[in-house]
């Protein structure tokens, strides 16, 4: 039989689209995610994941994963040597026969060591106990039962116990004081003589239990605290592990508006028996009063201030004879100052002068301020670039060494580097600058350190380093990724774009499954977190983050690119975001890939989707809300839809205070009537980060709305992506709505690299 040519054609079409729907989303390409796990799971070989200083400071010691396991390796410095930390084969051994089990010399059951004085012994905490190695005399012993370390598990809202009536030893040792009644006393510890010194206190306005002695032990500050009415949010734990009923919770929790503590630093000269007035006037609208010192001569104390709305920050320093307040530093932004991501403030010489932390010329850099008059004596960074954190001042070499970003020409902006630069602005040094992301960490002395660097396109490499001029002093690991291109493993691409100014390079990376074709057409999944308190496309190799690489393995082409909004750029690229959290950088996101796909035909733009989690996953139900012309399917877990309904420290901070009708019109719940792609809507049902509540509204007004979409209570979880249930259900979302096929029963597919399968 002879076919005319257009049915031929016709056939020849239909046969490419199913063999192109055929390897994509089936169960062979969900065990092949799965196998990625296993096949790449501990295979980068020669890559320090930590680095490690010994208390004496005179060596550094880290562990490696090699092709035939877990080595322990130390390095000295001064001699210039790298060797194994002890004998692996005799430790085993004697472990072996200590506890009756088969300890593998390079499968050793722990990670980490302690080394005791000189260096000379080491503790390691393994099969319950604790034990005690000398290698170099070859002695063992066990030292105990294994106790770890108490953590400090408060919940992070929960408000401190001010009213604390635990007495606060002077520094001469000569008194305590405390408060009783809601006031401050002081007691004599020769005489045990009581002295009440303030009268005013009581339960609606009381004197704080966080008591500060100048260092003469004549003085003292406390704040006097007028409290606020606690914001309670509430859970019901539907499963628990220890009843069979359920349990009804609740967290401490301030949200946006709420009413805030009030606290006035007051002064006491306890020779006098004075109390002396501390007039509020440049802190009255306060958000926080924070880190109160006093002056080493006793001549003042200093403390924070951070205006409510952050638009206002200053150091403020009181007179501690007269009670005289006066600015020292003052910063004022007409969109908002991060404190909670770029605050640094060192005090040289007793607060004479004062190395601070500003973005007032639109960049972060680094300012020495005169400490006697609060003007600046010299800016210490400038130019186009951002200084990312301080990690030593010099005092007696007058030194400041900080890691910077986005000073290297024709490097990307985020790669982390390494400076230093004298108090006086000169002299500055580029200690790293390899087109790569550094991390550093340095000796106690100062004097060397040990630098990883790498990129997504490039695995790590790990020098010693000289503080004095960045020169290497040893070569120590250079990572080998051959196990990773045997499986078959993409290399990330870095890519680059215009963003909405047609100016500013907006930097992402685009990943590729094992299988990949260019001649096929793939559909594109964003991994989306826009939060304007950091950026977070990866910009080291991703030794352990391989999410993206395994969902691309289901047939999609996964991407990550900072949009405006996000930080560690300039000042202009953050406040984007300001009293706008919607936007989220979508018109960066959106012409970046349009501009990849126009470089690559097989990124497939009419079937794009979107994840995240916290802040991601606002953006990502935001996506598809307020762009549904791009957008078709969004997986959204734990969203702070609604920033009304966040914390208060995060979403005033870039939302503003007062609370306006930009809060509105940024929110998930009061747009869910726009939704027209697919939503997939996942919850921890005792979510104490994001209320739980922000997700259930948004479900309740699509409800409202009658819209079609999706939602996942994940019982007893909290703060959470959903774990590997919450990867199922995301992955077989976009099968599903990105491919057009049902996913594959999931007993077919094995999970959790070879562990038992799961039911659907």
């Amino acid at each position: 039989m002879r076919y005319h040519p257009l049915t031929l054609l016709f056939i020849s079409l239909l046969l490419s689209l199913s063999g192109n729907v055929l390897s994509q989303g089936r169960s062979e390409d969900y065990r092949r995610a799965e196998a990625l796990k296993t096949n790449l799971k501990d295979k980068v070989y020669n890559a320090p994941l930590q680095v490690n200083w010994t208390p004496s400071g005179k060596r550094c010691w880290y562990v490696i994963q090699t092709a035939w396991g877990k080595e322990f390796v130390v390095v000295d410095p001064k001699q210039k040597t790298r060797q194994l930390a002890f004998d692996h084969e005799q430790l085993a051994q004697k472990l072996s026969q200590a506890t009756g089990k088969k300890i593998e010399p390079y499968a050793l059951p722990f990670t980490s060591v302690t080394y005791g004085k000189d260096d000379e012994e080491l503790e390691f905490a393994a099969e319950g106990f604790t034990w005690q190695y000398s290698p170099g005399t070859i002695a063992f012993r066990k030292k105990g039962p294994f106790r770890a370390e108490p953590t400090d598990r408060r919940y992070w809202g929960a408000s401190g116990n001010e009213l604390s009536e635990k007495p606060v030893f002077s520094p001469d040792s000569n008194w305590t004081a405390y408060i009783k009644n809601y006031n401050l006393y002081v007691r004599s510890q020769k005489t045990k003589e009581e002295r009440q010194v303030s009268y005013d206190g009581s339960e609606g306005e009381y004197y704080a239990g966080i008591i500060y002695w100048s260092p003469d032990s004549k003085k003292l500050v406390t704040n006097k605290v007028r409290p606020n009415a606690k914001h309670l949010i509430y859970f019901v734990r539907s499963s628990p592990d220890d009843q069979l009923q359920p349990k009804l919770e609740n967290r401490e929790y301030l949200k946006p508006g709420d009413a805030l503590p009030v606290r006035r630093p007051q002064l006491f000269l306890l020779n006098e028996g004075k109390q002396i007035p501390v007039d509020d006037a440049l802190f009255s609208q306060q958000f926080s009063l924070s880190r109160l010192e006093w002056r080493k001569d006793n001549r003042a104390f200093t403390f924070e201030y951070n205006q409510r709305g952050h638009q206002v920050y200053r150091v403020l320093e009181v007179n501690a004879t007269t009670g005289v307040v006066r600015s020292l530093i003052e910063e004022q932004s007409k969109t908002f100052i991060d404190y909670s991501g770029k605050r640094y403030r060192f005090d040289v010489a007793d607060g004479k002068e004062i190395v601070w932390a500003s973005e007032r010329d639109g960049w972060n850099h680094l300012y020495l301020i005169d400490g006697v008059t609060g003007k600046v004596k010299k800016q210490l960074t400038k130019g186009e670039w951002v200084v990312r954190n301080v990690v030593k001042i010099d005092t007696a070499n007058r030194t400041v060494l900080f890691a910077a970003s986005g000073k290297v020409p024709n490097q990307d902006p985020y790669f982390v580097q390494y400076y230093k630069v004298n108090l006086d602005g000169t002299g500055l040094v580029a200690l790293t600058t390899e087109d790569a992301n550094h991390t550093a960490t340095f000796s106690p002395d100062f004097q060397t350190f040990v630098d990883t660097y790498s990129r997504v396109d490039m695995p790590p490499m790990t020098v010693l380093r000289s503080v004095a001029d960045g020169s290497v002093l040893m070569n120590l690991e250079k990572a080998d990724i051959s196990d990773w291109q045997k499986a078959g493993w993409q290399t990330p691409e870095v890519f680059t774009a215009k963003g909405r100014d047609g100016k500013t390079d907006i930097w992402g990376i685009i990943i590729r499954p094992t299988n990949f074709d260019p001649a096929k057409k793939y559909p594109v999944i964003e991994n989306i977190y826009a939060g304007p308190h950091g950026s977070f496309t990866p910009k080291s190799f991703m030794t352990t983050n391989r999410s993206m690489h395994e969902l691309a393995e289901l047939g999609f082409i996964v991407v990550q690119m900072d949009g405006m909004g996000t930080s560690n750029r300039s000042k202009a690229f953050q406040d984007v975001c300001w009293k706008n959290l919607k936007d989220a950088g979508f018109p960066d996101r959106i012409l970046w890939m349009q501009a990849a796909a126009k470089k690559y035909p097989f990124m497939d733009l009419s079937r794009i989707g979107i994840y995240g989690t916290s802040a991601g996953g606002q953006s990502a139900a935001g996506a598809v809300l307020f762009h549904p012309e791009f957008y078709k399917v969004a997986v959204s877990s734990c969203g702070c839809h609604d920033n009304r309904m966040d914390k208060m420290w995060w979403n005033e901070q870039w939302m503003g205070y007062p609370i306006g009708p930009h809060y509105a019109e940024c929110s998930n719940v009061t747009s869910a009537h726009k939704l027209q792609g697919n939503l997939l809507l996942m919850v921890g049902e005792v979510d104490d980060n994001v209320d739980p509540a922000s997700t259930m509204q948004v479900a309740d007004a699509l409800i409202k709305a009658n819209k079609n979409f999706d939602l996942v209570v994940l019982p007893g979880l909290s703060h959470t992506s959903g774990g590997e249930y919450g990867e199922l259900k995301r992955r077989d979302f976009f099968v599903k709505h990105l491919l057009g096929i049902d996913p594959p029963a999931w007993s077919t597919v094995s999970h959790n690299s070879g562990s038992a399968s799961m039911a659907k």
